[in-house]
């Protein structure tokens, strides 16, 4: 691997790193938090959304992140030639 392909290959993913944190701290803090008010105008399960999305919405979304992120690793790893 040349110098260049292992800094684009970190380049993309301190990317992908910053979007799906981005995406968790969105919904953690701003459907949790900011946008409560909003969302417990809507009921889940007997609860508001707004609580919901505080108490486990922010977990389950974390948890997807986890698989995309995984997904995504695969491909540019094998993009740049380190995938086994």
């Amino acid at each position: 691997m040349t110098k260049s392909n292992s800094k684009a290959y970190w380049k993309e993913n301190i990317r992908y790193l910053f979007i799906l944190l981005a995406i968790w701290f969105l919904v953690s803090y701003g459907a949790g938090i900011l946008f409560k008010d909003a969302l417990n105008q809507i009921k889940m399960g007997g609860f508001k959304l707004g609580f919901w999305f505080a108490q486990q919405g922010a977990i389950y979304v974390f948890v997807v992140l986890i698989f995309v992120y995984v997904r995504l690793m695969n491909k540019l790893d094998k993009k740049y030639g380190y995938d086994e």
